[in-house]
């Protein structure tokens, strides 16, 4: 089991992993060990994860998920499997913290009497000015 939250925790079943050839730092070892990681979840049918943060998951998650609800996390950053693999899983990690975390549910709210009083008194100020920059009307 994988802590997320004190709520949430993966099991290790649920996560997919499959190592391919990285680019990038290795030298010619590059080209020889499947150094990179491609981590798998499958969001929509994880009994891990509650509803809500599911949903959030698969919302936050964007381009990394599938139509199918599978999410992809490519982790190549290093040049041995065993710390790769560490990267991809605290990344999973770290995007279900993300998802969840409550949004504030947002509260309506209108502007004060004083406010509109003071939109209004500035907006008549800024009339007066431009009145002013007006050619006086000439008394022949």
């Amino acid at each position: 089991m994988i802590p997320v939250t004190r709520t949430i925790s993966l099991d290790e079943n649920e996560i997919e992993l499959h190592f391919v050839r990285s680019s990038g730092p290795g030298g010619q070892n590059v080209n020889k060990v499947a150094t990179a990681v491609q981590l798998r979840f499958d969001v929509g049918n994880s009994t891990s994860l509650p509803g809500d943060v599911r949903t959030r998951l698969i919302r936050l998650a964007g381009r990394r998920i599938t139509q199918d609800g599978i999410l992809i996390i490519e982790a190549r950053q290093f040049r041995t499997q065993e710390r790769n693999r560490e990267d991809a899983i605290e990344r999973l990690v770290e995007l279900i913290r993300a998802a969840a975390v409550k949004p504030k549910p947002r509260r309506k709210t209108k502007p004060s009497r004083a406010a509109k009083e003071r939109r209004i008194e500035g907006k008549k100020r800024r009339g007066e000015v431009k009145k002013m920059r007006s050619t006086a009307p000439s008394h022949d």
